[in-house]
């Protein structure tokens, strides 16, 4: 005859043993991918006269001692731009590292994450996006990231940005670089696409 104690150990066994194979066959869910979308930061693009020294932004055009803007100046709507850049443009940008937390990568967190991202015009040079990568996994890895510049909803550039190795726990930023400011941007869509 077998012991009360010997029961309620083969019991537990078999318990033990069902859980586990109730627990093998269902899949994990997949783990989230990191996204950004960010509109332009206020008060950008801005124009500085050469010849008066006032600094124009969209807020103050037609304002001041000029007057209301003549035809001539309504005439440029950036809603009905056009212009793209054909292809996909590749970067390898330089990645500084700001910071370091534990590794918390886990069913709920992916592998890397993007934060706090802004889009600016740099006068006479490119839209930028500046954005913070969080590596989250226990190992190094080099994140791919692909980023839209739009304008109303329509394809401006397309980039492809291959980030540098980023350590284990490791946070920095980086500066993704867009169309030249001379084609108009009002938004940028960044998302992880490996890992």
């Amino acid at each position: 005859m077998i012991s009360p104690i010997a029961k309620t150990v083969i019991v537990a066994a078999a318990a033990i043993l069902v859980a586990t194979a109730a627990g093998a066959q269902t899949a994990p869910p997949p783990v989230p991918r990191s996204h950004v979308e960010v509109s332009t930061t206020p008060g950008m693009p801005e124009f500085r006269d050469p010849k008066t020294g006032q600094i124009w932004t969209p807020e103050n055009v037609g304002q001041g001692p000029i007057g209301k803007p003549t035809p001539a100046d309504l005439a440029f709507d950036p809603l009905a731009q056009a212009a793209r850049i054909k292809g996909v443009v590749v970067q390898r940008p330089k990645f500084s590292a700001l910071g370091w937390s534990a590794p918390t990568a886990g069913p709920s967190t992916p592998l890397v994450t993007m934060d706090n991202a802004s889009l600016r015009a740099v006068p006479g040079k490119r839209w930028q996006v500046v954005l913070y990568v969080n590596n989250n996994s226990a190992g190094t890895l080099a994140p791919m990231i692909d980023c839209r510049f739009t304008n109303a909803g329509k394809l401006v550039e397309e980039t492809r940005v291959l980030v540098p190795g980023v350590g284990a726990g490791v946070r920095g930023g980086i500066t993704i670089y867009g169309p030249r400011t001379d084609l108009f941007v009002d938004r940028a869509d960044c998302r992880i696409v490996s890992p």
